[in-house]
């Protein structure tokens, strides 16, 4: 069984913090600077990320806490993060194409909230993954170190040499091939993204001599 893993921000979906930022402050009814220090630069959400805070109550308990900001609801947080993500559609078309060669899934580094709330956020990306969906917290490890290649791959009993893995970042393509993932970096030139390479990338893999 061929597995292909998938990243979410800036390979499915293009991401900019910038529209997600005032849309919290306004809805919290604090600064954007507040909230960008205290949890961002305080280095929260790389906690929550790797598995501190497990569910999406947990991480909006303490995102209020450590903000000194009101409590939001989750679909108060995703139409904030919403605002940050547009569909990169030859990424969608390559991400089905993928699951009529083999299993598809995410591997993302994310906390428990945006997990929660995919369905709010990508619905177009759940309907094709269906459960599949793999994010840092869950693995308790964080990309590019190469732990949670090891556990994605252990989740799903498959070697590295049966997997794909596509991402934008340099950093998560090298920890993924130094385990032997065969990975490719999706990359963009002036906000658009080189999708016909990255379903090029898939082709290839998926006719390789074994």
């Amino acid at each position: 069984m061929d597995l292909y893993f998938f990243d979410l921000d800036k390979t499915l979906y293009a991401y900019d913090f910038r529209y997600r930022l005032p849309e919290l402050a306004r809805l919290t009814g604090s600064s954007q600077y507040a909230l960008a220090k205290a949890w961002w630069a305080g280095g929260y959400e790389a906690r929550a990320e790797a598995g501190e805070w497990p569910t999406a109550d947990a991480y909006l308990d303490e995102f209020a806490h450590v903000t000194g900001s009101r409590r939001l609801s989750l679909e108060e947080w995703a139409s904030a993060r919403r605002l940050a993500m547009t569909r990169i559609p030859g990424s969608i078309a390559a991400l089905r194409r993928a699951s009529e060669l083999g299993t598809v899934s995410l591997l993302s580094n994310n906390p428990a909230a945006t997990a929660t709330a995919l369905p709010l956020l990508a619905p177009d990306v759940v309907e094709i993954l269906g459960e599949n969906r793999l994010f840092s917290y869950q693995l308790e490890s964080r990309k590019p170190g190469e732990e949670i290649y090891r556990r994605a791959l252990a989740h799903y009993g498959v070697t590295a040499g049966d997997c794909f893995f596509a991402d934008d970042s340099a950093a998560n393509i090298a920890g993924a091939r130094a385990v032997g993932i065969t990975s490719h970096q999706l990359t963009s030139q002036n906000g658009v993204f080189d999708t016909d390479a990255l379903l090029a990338a898939i082709e290839a893999f998926a006719v390789r001599q074994r």
